[in-house]
């Protein structure tokens, strides 16, 4: 919504904007945007508006809501605004459960590196980059393309209104348990995206996806490319893609994981479509640094490094905790995960999320819900945090990984380490 709120003040509109809490990055970006903020959803804190754009976090009950409701005043959701927006432009959408914006921002850098004035929307903030959001005088729009629901009114996918001429789909896994049933409701939204797709469009996938797979064999009717194929295949144990006969190392790329390879991977062949050369592509993500919240390095104390993630979903985690314990191979590392989402609250992930931990020496849950038995289950930061600092000193590495408020683990240990 942030993002968005850039887009429609560089159209030429006036921009206000409500929300229960900001917090950083997101609330540095919109105070040097100098878009007036609004805290909370009083009644009597809803400015006069020509229009007002509802975010899919909003629902029934919210005094602002049934203010507009009541009084028959003009509204829209966030997705359909912009797809209004982009009608005209050749628009690149980064859809799948994992890794929709270090994508977005990976196709965004290769191409602003290559002198192309894109215009994009991305949900997070990058670190080669000064906003997540820009309208652009190219043709080309980089959109991150979210299977959520659009708006309280509106159970359609956010994608379904961006009506994209190329289309990522980096893997699908279910997700969002709050709006979908089950993985085959996931994969109903996936396939109206792909009707809506013009014959002359792309669709990039990885094969070896089941899930992907699947859906687009209930119909597709655009230009498939796939990854992990005769003619384009990739290994992250040499770090390198094959593609037409040719071979390309990743091997100088500096973000870790095989989630990543996969990630530039996927940059790299949007970017092609889009006229930019494959090692020209190589050499500009050589400067990209990745994205904030995305495996951040927050600082070294004392010996212990700490680490930011937003990881969200069992395999997030997973494939970040692989990673940094694949870069520390010997070192002592521990997870402080929060169950934050909606699906991992809800104890549907037990199994998986359990799984997940195996590259960490030890874990803390934040598990607000009581939902996961684990010896080092805690229902608040302040209990989690009062055990954490009988063991800090024993490890290395400290990897923080929710999709919510990072800070409230970061300060207090930042504060204890540098007071011990």
């Amino acid at each position: 919504m942030a993002g968005l709120a850039q887009i429609l003040k560089e159209s030429g509109h006036e921009v206000s904007g409500s929300d229960s809490q900001f917090y950083p990055p997101m609330s540095d970006y919109i105070q040097n945007l100098n878009i007036e903020i609004i805290q909370g959803f009083e009644e009597d804190s809803l400015p006069k508006a020509d229009l007002y754009v509802i975010g899919n976090a909003l629902s029934r009950g919210n005094e602002c809501i049934e203010k507009i409701l009541d009084q028959k005043l003009p509204f829209v959701s966030g997705p359909e605004i912009l797809g209004k927006e982009l009608k005209d432009r050749n628009v690149f959408a980064v859809s799948g459960t994992h890794g929709k914006t270090t994508t977005s921002y990976m196709l965004c850098h290769i191409l602003i590196d290559q002198g192309r004035d894109i215009g994009y929307l991305v949900g997070g903030i990058s670190k080669n980059m000064e906003n997540p959001a820009k309208l652009g005088t190219n043709k080309t729009f980089v959109i991150e393309a979210d299977e959520y629901d659009s708006a309280f009114f509106d159970k359609r996918s956010k994608f379904i209104h961006y009506f994209p001429s190329n289309l990522i789909i980096n893997n699908i896994e279910f997700d969002h348990a709050d709006i979908f049933d089950d993985l085959n409701d996931i994969k109903k939204q996936f396939h109206h995206l792909i009707k809506i797709i013009p014959k002359s469009g792309n669709i990039i996938y990885f094969e070896d996806d089941i899930n992907t797979n699947e859906v687009l064999k209930r119909g597709n009717w655009c230009n498939k490319l796939a990854i992990n194929n005769d003619t384009t295949s990739a290994d992250f144990n040499s770090m390198e893609f094959k593609i037409d006969n040719k071979v390309y190392s990743l091997s100088d790329l500096p973000l870790i994981g095989e989630h990543n390879f996969k990630n530039y991977i996927c940059a790299i062949l949007a970017a092609k479509l889009d006229g930019i050369d494959i090692n020209d592509s190589i050499k500009s993500l050589k400067n990209f640094e990745g994205v904030k919240r995305r495996m951040d390095f927050v600082k070294e104390i004392s010996n212990i490094r700490i680490y930011d993630d937003f990881a969200h979903h069992p395999t997030a985690i997973s494939l970040s905790s692989k990673a940094i314990r694949k870069k520390y191979l010997n070192k002592k590392i521990i997870g402080i995960v929060e169950l934050g989402s909606n699906t991992m609250s809800s104890g549907y992930h037990k199994e998986n999320l359990i799984d997940s931990f195996e590259s960490f020496d030890e874990v803390f849950l934040l598990d607000q819900k009581n939902i996961y038995k684990h010896p080092n289950a805690y229902q608040s930061s302040e209990d989690l945090f009062k055990n954490l600092k009988e063991i800090i000193f024993e490890y290395d590495i400290i990897l923080i990984m929710t999709n919510k408020n990072s800070q409230k683990f970061i300060q207090p240990i930042i504060k204890y380490l540098e007071k011990k």
